[in-house]
């Protein structure tokens, strides 16, 4: 198996706002949705739905629902499915958004992976793409990925390099 250093792709991912016009190759589609499939979830119940837009009137409805596209022709959103989440006995916690959060999150990462560029949007209007894409009813929407090239003056912006420190991040117990 090869070995990955997973901290170098973490520090190397950034929210990237500018995308190139470049289509994105099937196989790395592929990779990234077979990457969000096996991610993690509670008890394995996998209460999540993916919607891959990409078809040039899903692209235009995108454009209803958020100024966030940053130029992408392609767009994956995660839902959650709370009625078939795992639900912690004491207090009745369900873990649906979590898992969902859990799968956009390895999205993100496979995205980098890759060697293309995302940013996880959450400011879209949820109530509008459910009229739009029926298909997304029953999910609570937690993410939508723009997902492509980067254009040749993407940047990390300015806040990315700054992180507060573990001392007010951690406490050893």
């Amino acid at each position: 198996m090869e070995t990955i250093n997973f901290l170098k792709l973490a520090c190397e991912r950034y929210s990237c706002r500018q995308l190139s016009d470049r289509k994105v190759e099937a196989e790395k589609l592929n990779r990234i949705l077979e990457a969000a499939r096996i991610a993690p979830t509670a008890h394995n119940e996998q209460p999540f739905r993916l919607f891959l837009l990409e078809s040039p009137e899903a692209v235009e409805k995108v454009k209803e629902i958020t100024p966030c596209t940053f130029g992408a022709a392609c767009f994956l959103v995660v839902g959650a499915v709370a009625k078939e989440a795992w639900v912690r006995e004491f207090d009745q916690k369900n873990f649906a958004e979590i898992d969902a959060g859990i799968v956009a999150t390895q999205i993100m990462l496979a995205i980098e992976a890759e060697g293309l560029g995302t940013t996880w949007v959450g400011y879209f209007d949820a109530p509008r793409a459910k009229e739009l894409f029926p298909e997304m009813a029953e999910c609570e929407l937690i993410a939508l990925f723009p997902i492509g090239y980067r254009a040749e003056n993407a940047r990390p912006a300015y806040l990315h390099e700054q992180r507060r420190p573990m001392s007010e991040l951690l406490e050893r117990l």
